[in-house]
């Protein structure tokens, strides 16, 4: 069992029963899913060929390089994009911006339900999106973003 120091501390000075790897390590396991959390282009084209991994949440923002998504594109890996993996947060700030502006707070039952609706909301238009014109989820989040603002530059009549 690994000790850790109550209230946080740094991973690296974790003890215990277990191996430490690099991260060069992490990214070429052979895994169904790999998770960048923390450090934008960690994946690049210096190390895109040797990840293994079948599918890949981007947590972290952009930590797949454009040239590195290209490849992994090529290879058929699934990548959710950050846009839609890191959205939580964002989600969740506008929801409190929203309360301001009413005056009304809500309890933590309904900002997660909230939450929950506009998540899979956005993640079935995007899923939707790449299937009917054949792309990959991040060209499609794309796609639907470029959308949303032709129409609001053409509902303010520019």
């Amino acid at each position: 069992m690994a000790n850790h120091k109550q209230g946080g501390g740094q991973f690296s000075e974790c003890t215990g029963d277990f191996k430490k790897i690099t991260i060069d390590e992490l990214l070429q396991l052979d895994t169904e899913v790999l998770i960048p959390a923390a450090v934008g282009g960690v994946i690049n084209r210096d190390n895109v060929e040797s990840v293994k991994a079948k599918m890949i949440v981007e947590a972290a923002n952009m930590p797949i390089t454009c040239d590195a998504d290209s490849k992994f594109n090529d290879k058929r890996v699934v990548v959710i994009p950050d846009i839609l993996a890191n959205a939580g947060g964002v989600v969740v700030s506008y929801l409190e911006w929203v309360q301001n502006h009413q005056r009304y707070q809500w309890d933590e039952v309904k900002v997660n339900d909230e939450l929950d609706r506009r998540l899979r909301q956005a993640w079935e238009e995007v899923r939707a999106k790449a299937d009917q014109d054949k792309l990959n989820y991040r060209q499609a989040a794309y796609v639907i973003a470029v959308e949303r603002i032709i129409k609001a530059i053409n509902m303010r009549g520019f």
